[in-house]
Order: structure tokens, then sequence, then C-alpha cells
């Protein structure tokens, strides 16, 4: 019997399922306004006018199962049931008048003990290749055995919701329902919707399996060393990840077992801002034939594309298999964490380059998820902001941040990970008055972890924050290392790092209620506190 979508009441004649990439380009090319060949060979698409993700339209269905196990609020916004079904109805009634449905049958996790199965039912060549590239494609024996999904997506996003339906705040809706196992998408094509819809429902699904979902980066050395990179945008995650000396397990998405890491995915979606061969070569290089270039720039002759032209959006994607990153650990499993490391990128030009933590104050700023933005110039602001995304992808989770930093600190202890706090940003004064941390010396510095150089180091107790500091680390000036003996006024330093001290405070009273006391001590103190 051949293929269908009956299940669902969708009765389209004709179904693209599972599709090879030459048909998918022809297809986009034909049909897809905006969709064209770059000259390295990947296909150029345009996301239409959402070109990221709608944080505020985000929808979860309120459930007796599930709703004392989700965070309520801001992120996590309730629909009841009712609206739900009217949002899905009208993604069904688009997808049923559509000439033609593409259909994506793959895995979200590389551990087949943990792995669901998921469908993507969409309209667009480019969407069904982009969930093909970062999706785990089943092999013809495993499609063959497919079954029914364990969760369905329903993108119907080139078609508006109705804004005057209840809870509804836009034409755009993206509702996920943890127990029909479906998401429903209206009003955005913007791709990454259905890759951050999936990442969310690993993010409730795993914590029930004493699994912890993590937004972060993950890589493997020769001796089979693992390390897990945090960190928000603009932290230098993708660039610290990439190392030549060992193999990417993957660059934003994985879980960590009680038998080691897994990656979600099977691929990436990496920024294309100002991307070059010289400073992002793996990156750079992965973008050929198969490859989707999102909202970019181009040349209408050459085809050339110009990674500096921010004129549609600053948030240019590239997407491609994780197979075209050279140096890749497939399939994307490997053992535990040694090495826990949060990157922030402190403006304040407070934090030291690097810091060990204990899994008490590892929970408490993976809770944080603390870096510092500097305000855009053009509006004279030179001061710096602090920025906190709980988990380090706050838009993501589901449970409180609470339930995924007790299994960080349950993780750390049983496998006796060490975590460390590395500065990516300022010092010798903050932003304006300071330096940034030359890349050279964080790589020295993540060099100097993977190499057990600190084991032997003399450490030097940060009072206020608790953390301790290393008086040494190769390839890396010593006076770099306490950030105080960099500024040319250490009251000055004093005075920031109270305020900054008082951010962090003042950010984890949201938090204090449903935290664990230990968890709640490792906090940074004032003077006054101390």
């Amino acid at each position: 019997m051949a293929f269908n979508l009956e299940q669902y009441g969708i009765d389209v004649a004709t179904i693209y399922r599972n599709t090879s990439v030459p048909k998918l380009y022809e297809i986009g090319l034909q049909k897809e306004k905006g969709t064209a060949i770059s000259d390295a060979g990947a296909l150029l698409v345009y996301s239409g006018k959402k070109t990221g993700r709608s944080p505020k339209d985000k929808r979860v269905v309120r459930h007796p199962d599930s709703e004392n196990n989700i965070d309520w609020g801001p992120i996590n916004i309730e629909l009841d049931e009712r609206i739900f079904m009217i949002n899905r109805e009208r993604a069904i009634d688009y997808l049923n008048v559509c000439e033609h449905l593409f259909v994506v049958d793959a895995f979200a996790g590389w551990d087949k003990g943990y792995r669901i199965k998921v469908r993507v039912i969409c309209t667009r060549a480019y969407h069904a290749l982009f969930m093909q590239n970062m999706l785990i494609m089943p092999t013809a024996a495993e499609l063959a055995e497919f079954g029914e999904p364990d969760y369905v997506i329903f993108n119907g996003g080139h078609f508006p919701a109705n804004r005057y339906t209840t809870k509804m705040t836009s034409k755009t809706s993206i509702d996920v329902h943890l127990e029909k196992r479906e998401i429903v998408i209206l009003g955005t094509e913007y791709a990454g919707e259905m890759k951050k819809g999936i990442f969310s429902v690993m993010n409730y699904l795993m914590p029930l399996q004493n699994v912890l979902p993590m937004h972060c980066s993950a890589n493997v050395g020769e001796a089979g060393d693992v390390s897990i990179l945090f960190g928000l945008s603009g932290t230098g995650k993708t660039t610290l990840s990439a190392d030549p000396k060992r193999r990417l397990i993957g660059d934003d998405e994985h879980c960590w077992t009680d038998t080691g890491v897994f990656n979600i995915e099977g691929g990436c979606y990496a920024k294309a801002i100002h991307l070059s061969a010289e400073n992002e070569p793996d990156i750079y290089n992965a973008i050929r034939f198969g490859s989707i270039l999102e909202n970019v720039v181009y040349d209408e002759q050459t085809r050339a594309v110009d990674y500096d032209d921010v004129s549609i959006t600053q948030n240019t994607r590239a997407s491609y298999p994780i197979h075209y990153i050279e140096n890749t650990q497939i399939p994307c499993v490997a053992g535990h964490p040694g090495h826990i490391i949060f990157l922030t990128c402190d403006a304040f030009g407070v934090f030291p380059p690097v810091s060990k933590l204990t899994p008490e104050q590892a929970s408490y700023h993976f809770i944080s998820g603390y870096t510092a933005k500097v305000a855009g110039t053009e509006m004279g602001i030179t001061e710096p902001q602090a920025t906190f995304s709980a988990c380090f992808g706050a838009a993501f989770m589901m449970w409180h941040p609470n339930k995924y930093a007790e299994l960080l600190a349950q993780k750390l202890k049983e496998h006796q990970a060490t975590a460390w706090l590395v500065n990516t940003g300022w010092t010798g004064g903050g932003y304006g008055t300071g330096s940034r941390i030359k890349l050279k010396y964080t790589r020295a510095i993540i060099d100097a972890i993977h190499q057990g150089a600190f084991e032997d180091a003399a450490w030097i107790r940060d009072e206020h924050f608790g953390f301790q500091v290393p008086t040494s680390c190769p390839g890396v000036p010593a006076e770099l290392l306490w950030p105080k003996t960099t500024w040319d006024d250490p009251e000055a330093y004093d005075r920031v790092k109270e305020q900054l001290i008082g951010l962090f405070q003042e950010n984890f009273e949201q938090f204090k209620s449903n935290v664990n006391a230990n968890i709640l001590a490792a906090g940074p103190k004032q003077k006054a506190e101390v």
C-alpha cells in the first residue's frame, strides 16, 4: 500500500517522503520563490517575514498528565486543548489544499535507547531538506520498519494563525501538545522552529528517564575524554568546540545518560554572519551541495554569498549534516564528560579567564546562565548589560531550572567531572576601558583543561564568588589570571564586582523558592555577607 497521511485527515495525492537531496533541490528551485543555488552548491532559501524564532508565540497545552511538571510562565505559555485543536485543524486544512507535501521520517537522538521517531509534514522542499539535515536519517531497513512516529510536526507555517482565536497574540503560533505528541506551526516559515520544537520535547522527556538534556556543544579527545561547553550567543561556544585535536560530537543539543553523552541532532545550524574561511574553516567548508544557506545576501549573477551583508537579517544561518564537518565522531555518542565548561563573555571585566567550580557552584552558574552584552554604540551606550538565560537555554526548558541543575550536580558527582568557568570577555577593566581576552589565551586555557595542566596548580579562592582561580596556566601570562591586578584602579574593580554580584543575586530571586539550599548557598556574596 502506498504511503499516505489519511490517519491525520490529510488527503494529498503527491507526497515526497525522505526525498533525495537533488530532487529536493529541483522542487525548491521550480516551486519556491527566492530559492537559488550558491556558487558553492548550497541551496539559498528565504524564510519569509520571520527570520528568527518567535518565543512569545510558543504555547504548551496544559494537560493533567504534565501540568505539574511544566514551569509555566512567559517561556512556557499555557494553551487549552480546544485552542490547540482549532490550530491543528487550521494547519491540516491548509496542508490539504497544497499541490504536494513533504514528509520526513527520522530520529532525534543518536543513542538508540533514548531516540524518538519524528515525523515532519511540511509544504516546502527547504523545510524537508532542513529537517533531513538536522534529524538522524534512517537506513532503508529502519525506514521500512519505521511504523508510527513518536512525535508529529504539522508545519503549516505558510498559513497564518487566526489572531482572533483565544490566547493567540499574533498570526504566528507554535503549539506543543505533549500528550497528543504533536507540534503545530502556523504563521512562520523559519525552519529553526521545527528544530527547537523537537529540542523542547526532548527537554521534557529526558528528565523523566534521569537523563540531562543540554543546550551545549561537545567534543572528544583521542583518549575518549569528553568535554561539554555551555555558553550563550557570543561566548565562543562554536569556535572553541571546533578543535583540531578533538572530534566534534555536536554543536548545540546533547543528552547525558547513565552511559555517557549523545547528540540529539544529525546536523548543525550555524550562524553565518561574517563567516570566513580564515576564522571558521570547518563551517565554511561544510557549505556545499546538500547544505542550506538561510536568508543570506548573494550576487544575482555569480551566486557568491556576502556573509557580511545583514540587510535581510543578522540571523543568517547555514544548515548541513554533521558529517560535513571533517573531524566528527560518528555515531555522535561518547562516554561521560570529564569536563564541563561554562563559557561567559563578561564585559564587566570581573571574572578571571578561568576558575574551577564545586558541583554546587556549577549548579548555581548553570541556573544563572550568565553572559554580558555590550549595547549598541549607535545609541551612545557603552555600559555592559548582564544577560541571564537559565541553563544556558531558558527558551527551550520545560521543567523548572532546578530540575536540570540537580541532574547536573548528580552527574558531576557520580562521574567526578570537573566544572570550569571560562571568561572569554574583558580583562584590565570592563568594556570601553579594558580589552577582550585574546582568543589564543582562551584556547591555551581550554588546552590546559584537556591536558590536565591544572592538576598540580596552586589555587587562590575568590572570597566573594567562592570559585578557585589558578596562579598559573601554560601559554597565559600569570598576571591575567587574577583580574583585580589587571585593573589600573583596584577600588573601581571592587565597585564593579559588587555591582555584578548584585545582578546575580537579583536574577536568582526568581529561583530561590524551588532551589536546593546547597545550590543557593553556593552563590556569590557581597562584602558585607562574607
